[in-house]
């Protein structure tokens, strides 16, 4: 199911599971509570992106999760560009490109007829597209690949399944865990805890800690079909359909020759007798028509939330994801979100650990993902109330806006069948730096880095895991020292490439950029300054900077 969705009747399971980290009894069931330095509880998407960020760069981190392996069911399957870009510097965005199925394009329809269609990604210029859609139990799958992958080269990375949290307690320097397993149960201690255990999280619960948002009363119905079908890789989406399937519908393709479609049920349905398969079918049959074969491969209903917690860090104990925030699955914000998350996160934490920065370096993390969320949220909220109008007006108004849409180019800006999930801008965060006027406004401090071609190679494959200083036809030593943080540099030039030029360099003949370990731009100047980029660089680390009360604009 989407990422962001409360399941209010299971999904009938007819998919096979990755059973991948099958229960084996560890040495700390039978010792004293033992402390490890990291541990997530939740083997979901951003669990196993937070383990293997945290692992390749050394930091040891421990896995618990209550399964042994990965859910049926398409669940969330649309994943960003930028989802894709973070993936890429773990080891497995390739996989997932090959695995999954591209597009760019998306159509929207009323009734039969088709109002506009659109480019996510008309620019060249990009290794990863706008879009993929994999099935999310092949997105984690590509994920334990990569640990495993780590794993077998030393990485500090352990997962347990059936290993079920069932108390937390925090200190001041570090939590304490209960956990249950076919054996019994046992102790662990932990210096920080990552909580990635979904929307309903039990340990937001364990804390005592609420959800504030809005509750959307509309119910809708997922069938996964397997079929054999001739229409565009491409997102399609239908207001008021003429199959009369429902009140809108989209139609996606995955892979394996299996296509996602989600009905708009309405809210005073029987959820039981819609999951009938005869029901189901018949849904599906008006949609594709009296001809075409298919097989159900998975169905489920889901109702959704735009909610989030007020802070996401509590102490030692950190929020991502689902735990942390909810919105509705237009836009596909829910995983991808979540992967950001925990790309901010984790450099910072590894930062903190090895003492290169502040323990108040991770409010920081609150501040821009809480940023990050409300722009989710509110997003979210939009595109909902558009294709769920709540009053009469409001779908007077929308039914106006979807008239004006066939003909008139400026009513299809208005038009919201899911504005669809871009990666977050930092404005405003306490650990921008300076900036330089002439450059492009789409690499300003706090904007995560575009990609563009270098000989043979991409821009972003030369980023992460550290700061990097990126020169463009600027001169700079081969790398910067300061405060005992070494920052190696990048020296490209945008005389052949038009890319660089125009996501880089704008007017300006010259460019520094300080990058962060997340990709995101923290400084940018038109030439090198050994002091200026310094100050940035503490900036960027926490250091002399009060960060509690900061939140991004």
């Amino acid at each position: 199911m989407p990422a962001a969705v409360s399941p209010e009747i299971p999904a009938q399971r007819q998919d096979l599971a990755f059973v991948l980290y099958p229960y084996r009894k560890s040495p700390d069931q039978d010792a004293a509570p033992r402390r490890h330095k990291v541990v997530v509880v939740g083997a979901g998407p951003v669990g196993l992106a937070a383990a293997l960020d945290l692992g390749r760069q050394g930091v040891p981190v421990l896995v618990l999760d209550d399964n042994e392996g990965i859910g049926e069911g398409s669940r969330a399957i649309c994943f960003s560009k930028r989802c894709l870009e973070i993936c890429d510097r773990l080891g497995a965005g390739q996989a997932m490109l090959d695995k999954g199925v591209v597009w760019n394009v998306g159509k929207v329809f009323r009734d039969d007829r088709l109002i506009y269609d659109f480019n996510l990604l008309p620019e060249d210029g990009h290794a990863f597209p706008a879009f993929i859609n994999l099935q999310q139990p092949y997105f984690e799958k590509f994920l334990i690949d990569a640990i495993r992958a780590e794993q077998a080269q030393g990485a500090p990375i352990e997962i347990r399944g059936r290993n079920r949290v069932d108390a937390l307690t925090r200190h001041d320097d570090h939590v304490t865990l209960g956990v249950n397993t076919p054996d019994g149960t046992y102790g662990i201690e932990a210096d920080w805890l990552i909580a990635c255990d979904g929307a309903r999280s039990p340990l937001r619960g364990m804390l005592g800690l609420g959800f504030d948002g809005r509750v959307f009363e509309d119910n809708f119905l997922i069938a996964d079909v397997k079929m054999q079908a001739d229409f565009p890789t491409e997102r399609w989406f239908w207001f008021e359909p003429h199959f009369k399937s429902g009140d809108s519908a989209l139609l996606h393709k995955q892979p394996d020759g299996v296509w996602r479609i989600d009905f708009q049920l309405g809210w005073n349905i029987d959820r039981k007798r819609e999951l009938e398969p005869d029901r189901v079918r018949a849904r599906v049959s008006a949609m594709l028509g009296p001809d075409v074969a298919y097989d159900l491969v998975w169905t489920s209903i889901y109702t959704f939330q735009c909610r989030r917690m007020d802070r996401f860090r509590h102490g030692r104990v950190i929020f991502a994801g689902d735990a942390a925030h909810q919105v509705s699955p237009f836009g596909a914000r829910g995983a991808n979100s979540g992967i950001q998350d925990v790309d901010n996160l984790v450099w910072k934490l590894k930062a903190v650990i090895t003492g290169q920065a502040p323990d108040r370096l991770l409010d920081s993390y609150d501040a821009e993902r809480v940023h990050g969320a409300d722009e989710n949220i509110l997003n979210s909220t939009r595109s909902t109330d558009f294709i769920t109008p709540k009053t009469p007006m409001s779908k007077m108004f929308r039914n106006a806006v979807l008239d004006l849409a066939e003909t008139v180019p400026f009513a299809r800006t208005i038009v919201n069948s899911g504005r669809l999930s871009v990666p977050c801008t930092y404005d405003g965060s306490a650990l921008n730096g300076p900036d330089a006027p002439g450059l492009p406004a789409r690499t300003r401090p706090g904007s995560p880095c575009p990609d563009a071609p270098l000989a043979n190679d991409w821009l972003l494959r030369h980023l992460g895991n550290g700061f990097t200083l990126l020169t463009i036809d600027a001169d700079a030593p081969d790398q910067l020292t300061a405060d005992g943080q070494t920052v190696p540099r990048l020296a490209l030039s945008a005389r052949a490439n038009p890319a660089l030029r125009s996501r880089y360099l704008g007017e300006a003949q010259t460019a520094v950029y300080l990058i962060r370990p997340d990709q995101h731009v923290a400084a940018r100047w038109t030439s090198f300054d050994a002091r200026a980029v310094s100050a940035a660089l503490a900036r960027a680390l926490g250091r002399d900077l009060d960060l509690e009360p900061a939140r991004c604009n």
